[in-house]
């Protein structure tokens, strides 16, 4: 049965629709998107359930979902990301919303359930949660379902691995993989919000200082990238051997972790694997060792073991968790070992941002408009990439040259 929004703090709907305007006027790929197609109402009658981290660039794309006529049903994806008054903000505006900030793990169950009690037709799905909530608990509504669209890595991994065992029940799009999506969002746009979210949480210079980052794929090399442009000494480390390689070219030291693990002064994770940061990790780390995660879940510093080693715990400010050793060290994990980009800051621009949700988007108006696809995992066709990039530079007011007759001609023959 569908219910009215689930909020804490819907007095604060005024403050949070303000955020999503400011976000709204900087987002000119969705509203190209949503000029384009909302005569033609092309979701009409159709339910849409999202799980993602619902701040005001996630509640702009559901916002406008909703003006293509569709009912739209949201939740956040992750317990600490969620803005109770952006949430307010856009309940008030017509989307029903369950979630609200630091919630408890049977609240957050509580507020995907009640979102999927629209019993939706399309999905977009933030690490696989909703997903798995829909195979696991919420079979009923499986056949009802046209496909969805997934935002991250961990997400299309958790996606791939029940295609493999043949347990994914509809198509899903792994917007993540898409051009537009990697090259910008996890990169520019994970590069720029992690250091705002560690600079602005514990007020530290970084110049100077050593980070060490974790894994070296788009996003790992948008941290370290912007690391580096901030003085820090940067390390990377790795489970790859190409991805190390390039590391080393592009001019980081790389290193196993526990050796990385005596020299750093910043840490941030980046790898959608578990214990990336061990005990042992933890028992070599200099004294004010900060620690801090950009994969999806909390499990890539190992809570249960700062926990262990530490003999007392204590808040040392907000969003930072002072673990104090035995031997005198202090080391601090910001946010929870969450998402450090959303739980202590607002998450990426909103001109990146706008990339990926018009990629969210479009898959919709795809799987729409593709209804009969086989249960898989599907790439973001070129040319719905190609779209998005055209109405970036448009919005940017940069041309960029175009193949002739003959050179099409030239590079499309195998002879002279």
């Amino acid at each position: 049965m569908v219910t009215k929004s689930t909020l804490r703090k819907p007095e604060l709907a005024e403050k949070g629709w303000q955020k999503i305007q400011w976000v709204a006027d900087k987002m000119d790929i969705l509203n190209e998107i949503l000029k384009e197609h909302q005569a033609a109402q092309p979701l009409a009658g159709k339910k849409v359930a999202i799980c993602l981290h619902l701040e005001a660039k996630t509640a702009y794309m559901a916002y406008v979902i909703s003006q293509l006529g569709a009912d739209v049903a949201i939740a956040g994806s992750n317990p600490l990301s969620t803005q109770d008054d952006v949430a307010a903000g856009l309940a008030a505006h017509g989307v029903m919303v369950h979630s609200w900030y630091d919630s408890t793990p049977e609240e957050y169950k509580e507020h995907l359930n009640k979102v999927l009690n629209i019993e939706p037709d399309l999905i977009i799905d933030d690490g696989g949660d909703m997903v798995e909530t829909l195979h696991k608990e919420r079979r009923d509504l499986l056949e009802n379902i046209i496909g969805g669209a997934e935002e991250t890595t961990t997400g299309i991994h958790r996606l791939e691995a029940m295609e493999g065992d043949g347990t994914l029940a509809f198509p899903m799009m792994a917007v993540n993989d898409a051009k537009c999506k990697s090259l910008f969002d996890n990169r520019y746009g994970t590069g720029q919000s992690v250091w705002d979210g560690i600079m602005r949480t514990t007020n530290l210079v970084v110049a100077g200082k050593t980070a060490v980052v974790a894994g070296y794929g788009w996003c790992g090399k948008g941290v370290a990238m912007r690391a580096k442009g901030l003085g820090a000494r940067v390390i990377v480390t790795e489970i790859d051997p190409v991805k190390a390689s390039e590391a080393w070219m592009d001019g980081f030291e790389v290193m196993p972790m526990r050796e990385a693990a005596q020299k750093g002064d910043f840490f941030i994770t980046v790898t959608g694997c578990k214990d990336v940061i061990d005990a042992e990790d933890l028992k070599v780390m200099k004294d004010g060792a900060i620690m801090a995660n950009a994969g999806h879940f909390d499990v890539e510093v190992s809570k249960p073991a700062l926990n262990r080693l530490a003999i007392e715990v204590s808040e040392a400010r907000a969003n930072i968790r002072k673990f104090e050793m035995a031997d005198g060290r202090k080391l601090y994990l910001l946010a929870d070992g969450r998402l450090v980009n959303l739980a202590a800051g607002d998450g990426h621009p909103a001109e990146i941002m706008d990339m990926t949700f018009a990629l969210q988007l479009a898959s919709l108006l795809y799987l729409n408009h593709n209804q009969n696809l086989d249960a898989q995992v599907y790439n973001i066709p070129d040319d719905i990439d190609n779209m998005v990039a055209e109405y970036k530079l448009k919005s940017l007011d940069i041309e960029i040259d175009q193949l002739t007759e003959e050179q099409e001609a030239y590079i499309n023959s195998w002879t002279d």
